[in-house]
Formats: structure tokens, C-alpha cells, sequence
């Protein structure tokens, strides 16, 4: 039997991963190979999994905890992919707030899958600005320590330290950034990409897909601060229907809400990882979806994917994930559904399904250091 290759693509809340996933997937997919994407997260509704569906992937879901606490599911999707899609390579993105995974997803499924798969090096993805603000490079909107403890252990296990997004910073802020990066974590190869431009990703995906990871010894975590860490995340995943027998602009009114969102949360101090949205009209053709992301207080919502024309009705899709108290972040959506709805006349919304929590300690199924 031939071996699947797994590749991960981690990093922190608002890297950029999932638009890397799915600029691997076509390249691969163009390359003649088959390809199962696996989506995770701490909670149900994902906007990942609905971008990445709208592009034609064979994708699962794997809600409810991060991969390294449903190592179980992990495996078990990987085999429903291969009933369905009979991936050649397999992508997963594990959860923004997530570390550990070498010791407790790749170390474990190399130990007890080795005849069915081939582990990749690791990579771990970086927002610019965000890790210039992480490393004392610039200044601006941060986490707390015990959050950045998670970020810096990301970087820490990595193979390979990819900064994403470089177009955002110019010659020698970059030179800057990989420098630190190469300094504080000399463990891991630094390279620089662009997942929107496609600058960079030639030699990336070369990489890991023509390697494989190098067993070492497993870095160490301290289980209590990771913990606190997640704790201090507030989460939020919503669906809500929209309609106007009219027809309304759905770019236009996601923007409206996202911007909305964004200036309650700075309001009240509630520091944005990502929040991210997609509008899906009722009767979509494959493709047809709007999709917009913000990753940080001080920055504009970009709207990465468009709806090509009005609609009538629609499925609107919110995770959003920030520093600050699930209630504040469920007091913010509130306010801001309300205030969108005055911005468009006519336009009735529904609140479908809501859950806002904060994540739980992370208990791994294995962990083989």
C-alpha cells in the first residue's frame, strides 16, 4: 500500500493558515494528486471548512477540541477521507491556540501509523506584524504572557517558521523579522511567503513535500500555563440567516459588520486573534461565497472572497476569537447585528446557533516525547 503523506500547517489565530491550505491543495491538486483537507477548532460551524468546501476540496471537520485532545477523530477522518476521496495527501489545520502537536499528533501517528503515512516537517505560520509586536520589533495591540506563552511554544516545536503575508512589510522590516525569528528559534528554518500572492510558495511546498520530519527530542510544556493561556481566549461561533425580499448587498453588509465588531471589541479592550465570516447565499452555486477576516484591533476587515452579485436570503457564518471574556465577546455580537440592521433597512437576521465559551485544559490522548 502506498503511504499518504500528512502535512500540518499550524500556527497562531489569524497566520494566515487557511489560505495556505488552500493554495497547497490547488497546487497539488493541479499536480494530478489527490488531496483530503482536515479543519479543526474548538467549536462547531467553521468558517474554514466552509471556504474550503466552496472551493471543490474533499473536507473534514473535526470540531469539539484540537487535534492533540481528539487524536481519535483525527485518525478517524483521515480514514473517511479515504473512503470518499482516497487521498493521495493529506492537509490538516489544527487550532490557532494549539501546541504541542510534534509530541502529541505527529510523534503518535508515526509510532502507530507508520505503514500508512508520511509525516512532514512541521510548519508553523506567522502574521508580520503580529510577530514583529511578539519579538519587541514594533509596537501596538498585544496579548497577555500567559497567551504569548503559546505563541512563542508554536515557534519553539517548528520545523520550519513560515511568515506569511510578507507583501506587508518592506526589505529590511523582513530581513529584521527573519533575523529574530532565526536568533530566538534556531531550531527551525525561517522562510518568508506570500499564501495570497503566491511569492514564496515554491520553495516552501518543495520543502514539505519532499521531505520528511527528523524525530528529536520533543520540547518541553508546562501544562498549567498552556492552560491558563487558552483560558484567556474568549470564543465565539455563530450562524445567522439573512434576508430582504428587496435583495441586499451581502459584501457590503458583512464589512459593516465586521468593522462594527471590531470597534466594540477595541471599545472594550478585547484584543482580536482573528475574527472571520462567510456569507453563503440560500441558493449558492459551488464557489458562490463571501469571505472576509480581521486579525488584530487596529486593522481594516479585508473581504477576501466575494459574493458575485446581490442576494436574497443568506447563511452568515462568525468565529471570532479574541482576549477577553466569552460575554463580552456574545454583548459585541449582539450589539453589532443590531446596529447592522439599522445600516440596511429591510434586512431581517436571525440568530441560528451561538455558543461562546472559553477553551478547557488541554488533555492530549498521547504524547510521546
Amino acid at each position: 500500500m502506498t503511504k499518504a503523506r500528512y502535512l500540518m500547517l499550524g500556527g497562531f489565530l489569524g497566520a494566515g493558515k487557511t489560505t495556505a491550505v488552500a493554495q497547497l491543495a490547488a497546487r497539488l491538486t493541479t499536480q494530478g494528486l489527490r488531496v483530503g483537507l482536515i479543519t479543526n477548532d474548538q467549536g462547531k460551524e467553521l468558517v474554514d471548512t466552509a471556504m474550503l468546501r466552496s472551493r471543490g476540496f474533499a473536507t473534514e471537520e473535526i470540531p469539539g477540541g484540537c487535534f492533540c485532545c481528539r487524536f481519535n477523530s483525527l485518525v478517524d477522518a483521515a480514514n473517511k477521507l479515504k473512503a470518499d476521496a482516497r487521498p493521495e495527501v493529506f492537509i490538516a489545520e489544527p487550532v490557532g491556540s494549539c501546541t504541542d502537536l510534534v509530541a502529541t499528533v505527529t510523534y503518535p501517528l508515526r509510532r502507530m501509523y507508520g505503514d500508512q503515512f508520511l509525516i512532514a516537517p512541521l510548519s508553523v505560520l506567522v502574521d508580520p506584524i503580529r510577530a514583529q509586536r511578539v519579538l519587541g520589533l514594533t509596537t501596538g495591540g498585544q496579548f497577555s504572557e500567559k497567551v504569548l506563552y503559546i505563541y512563542r511554544k508554536q515557534l519553539e516545536e517548528a520545523d520550519l517558521i513560515v511568515i506569511n503575508k510578507r507583501e506587508l512589510l518592506d526589505t529590511p522590516q523582513l530581513d529584521r523579522l527573519r533575523l529574530r525569528l532565526s536568533e530566538e528559534f534556531p531550531r527551525a528554518k525561517v522562510l518568508a511567503v506570500s499564501a495570497r500572492t503566491g511569492a514564496g510558495l515554491d520553495d516552501w511546498f518543495r520543502q514539505i513535500t519532499a521531505t520528511e520530519q527528523v524525530a528529536r527530542v520533543a520540547m518541553e510544556v508546562d501544562y498549567e500555563v498552556y492552560a491558563e493561556g487558552e483560558a484567556l481566549l474568549g470564543w465565539l461561533n455563530a450562524t445567522v440567516t439573512l434576508s430582504n425580499q428587496k435583495g441586499f448587498d451581502g459584501n457590503q453588509v458583512i464589512r459593516d459588520l465586521a468593522d462594527t465588531l471590531r470597534r466594540l471589541l477595541a471599545d472594550a479592550k478585547a484584543e482580536i486573534a482573528h475574527l472571520k465570516m462567510t456569507l453563503e447565499p440560500e441558493d449558492a452555486g459551488l464557489g458562490d461565497l463571501a469571505v472576509i477576516n480581521l486579525v488584530r484591533n487596529d486593522f481594516v476587515p479585508e473581504l477576501s472572497q466575494e459574493l458575485s452579485d446581490w442576494l436574497d436570503a443568506g447563511k452568515l457564518i462568525i468565529n471570532c476569537r479574541a482576549e477577553g471574556s466569552p460575554d463580552t465577546l456574545n454583548a459585541a455580537l449582539n450589539t453589532a447585528l443590531t446596529e447592522t440592521g439599522k445600516q440596511h433597512p429591510n434586512l431581517f437576521l436571525r440568530l441560528e446557533h451561538l455558543e461562546h465559551f472559553r477553551p478547557g485544559k488541554p488533555q492530549p490522548t498521547h504524547r510521546d516525547a
